[in-house]
């Protein structure tokens, strides 16, 4: 448990959040259906719902997004004294003695690491091309429950049903998924440029916190 307490820490607090999201979220619902006449939802019910769903996959494809646009990102962006960006003369992927690949590899390397082609090429860039691959599916489960839970509410409303294709252009469509991107990338470029000036003690996000303001992809 120490040895995995961040990834332990984490994914108990998104399950709880989840719970209480979905016992919040019914809530909400049933207090639309009341008004409307019609019948609330059971909790399980619930669960099985566009609504929930649309809810929690338009929150996971954005920061699945910010991930994957931070990953690859920072091979060539720079911040000029943030510990969140390379050191300035570091730009790029990096040479093979540097990311201790081919017969630089180590015995304690990925075996991936040690041998070439695709499969080192893969392996070199698996982690952004996942968090991508993530967002993407993240982002269609959005787009399909989002145009199920938009027609729900036109079918209570006695309006006409639209496509999956024709909710892609829908404005309720990119107001979800715009609200999350703008969210996401004010995020990123605030926690970039605050941990210029500003020190958190023992965080590997933070500099030293004696170190100057100047320092660039130096970990506390």
């Amino acid at each position: 448990m120490r040895d995995n307490g961040l990834t332990l820490a984490f994914g108990t607090g998104f399950l709880l959040t989840l719970a209480g999201q979905a016992v919040a979220g019914r809530a909400e619902l049933n207090n639309r259906l009341v008004a409307e006449d019609l019948h609330p939802v059971s909790f399980g019910g619930y669960l099985l719902t566009s609504d929930f769903a649309v809810d929690v996959t338009e929150n996971w494809q954005s920061e699945y997004l910010q991930f994957f646009l931070y990953i690859f990102g920072t091979v060539w962006l720079l911040q000029h004294g943030s510990p969140e960006s390379k050191e300035l003369d570091k730009a790029g992927p990096g040479t093979d003695k540097e990311q201790k690949v081919g017969r630089y590899a180590t015995s304690r390397s990925p075996r991936w690491a040690a041998v070439g082609g695709l499969r080192q090429a893969w392996y070199s860039r698996s982690l952004g091309m996942v968090m991508c691959t993530l967002f993407l599916l993240s982002w269609l489960a959005q787009s399909v429950t989002g145009a199920a839970a938009y027609n729900e509410e036109h079918l209570r409303e006695l309006q006409a049903p639209i496509s999956w294709s024709a909710y892609l252009t829908a404005a309720d469509f990119w107001d979800r998924t715009l609200q999350n991107w703008q969210s996401e990338l004010l995020a990123v470029g605030s926690m970039a440029i605050f941990s210029v000036y500003l020190r958190q003690r023992g965080s590997p996000e933070s500099k030293p916190v004696g170190a100057a303001h100047t320092s660039t992809g130096v970990e506390g």
